[in-house]
């Protein structure tokens, strides 16, 4: 007869004494990650918090002399008003120039910027990729963005000069595209390498063109990192400064450069440049959510490898 052994009744309460301490672990583990995630929100979102409820506030709210506060004690619009209008109530001192010009200019040279630089980016890595053109270009494509701003700019400035470039929508939008080409060739070429080339081939034995390949149905699978790469080239352009800075004068300004301008006999125009701000941080999240189906795919585009 074989006997039947009962498990050692010790073993069974160590056992559970370890699950709880392992559990107690797991959950302050958690409660520490959840924590910092907080902490980091709040670390980003509180500028952007400050700068939303300070676009509403009225000239002596927003004065240091005053003190301020967290939320606005009597909301207005004045701050938008003064921007579109050049004068709003309460104030004596009006603006020489409204926010309509360089809005209208950001808009512009960004947008054009953008479509030079991403349809300039793909095609041209999707030539390396495939057909090995030019196998050096990628490097020598990243070498623009390795070069300081301030070192090329001079050179930038003469040459804009002589073709009559400088202050107008056309040559800024030309050296946003320029500037901003490695990061889509770059950000293009990773999403083309993760694409089979077996897809390719079965359609170019099906009698399909180089073109039509590349048009139906290799930009379709990339189409979710395309999206990725246009917000963030727009983003770049959106937000520059120093380009156009130097290169604009009056007619072409753009909101950075605009918002450098809000000074007046009263000091700096914090309330005017908060509503600035909120004004131009709405085309960007307007883009994404236009583009969000494909955000988060392209943002993940080529994290597994099959």
């Amino acid at each position: 007869m074989v006997a039947l052994l009962r498990p050692d009744e010790g073993s069974i309460v160590k056992t559970h004494k370890t699950r709880s301490v392992t559990i107690k672990r797991s959950f302050r583990s958690l409660a520490v990650k959840y924590a910092l995630l907080l902490l980091a929100c709040a670390v980003v979102m509180y500028p952007l918090f400050w700068m939303i409820t300070m676009a509403f506030k009225p000239f002596d709210e927003w004065t240091t002399g005053s003190g301020l506060t967290w939320l606005p004690q009597n909301a207005t619009l004045g701050n938008f008003e003064y921007l579109f209008y050049g004068q709003t109530e309460g104030l004596v001192v009006t603006l020489d120039r409204t926010i309509g010009g360089p809005l209208w200019a950001s808009l512009v040279t960004s947008t054009c910027g953008t479509i030079i630089a991403v349809v300039a980016g793909t095609l041209s890595s999707y030539a390396v990729v495939r057909f090995n053109i030019l196998p050096s270009l990628a490097l020598s494509v990243l070498q623009l963005r390795l070069f300081p701003p301030l070192a090329v700019m001079i050179p930038v400035m003469v040459m804009w000069a002589f073709i009559g470039g400088v202050d107008t929508w056309w040559g800024l939008s030309l050296i946003y595209g320029i500037v901003t080409l490695p990061f889509a060739f770059w950000l293009m070429k990773t999403f083309f390498d993760e694409v089979p080339i077996e897809i390719e081939e079965a359609a170019r034995v099906a009698g399909s063109s180089y073109w039509r390949v590349f048009y139906r149905i290799t930009l379709p699978i990339v189409k979710p990192g395309l999206a990725t790469c246009v917000l963030f080239v727009f983003i770049l352009n959106w937000s520059d400064y120093l380009l156009a800075l130097l290169l604009t004068q009056k007619e072409w300004v753009t909101l950075p450069v605009y918002m450098n301008t809000l000074n007046t006999a009263l000091g700096e125009m914090y309330g005017m440049k908060a509503a600035l701000g909120f004004i131009a941080a709405i085309p960007p999240i307007f883009l994404g959510l236009l583009i969000q189906k494909h955000l988060v795919r392209g943002l993940t585009f080529g994290a597994l490898k099959q």
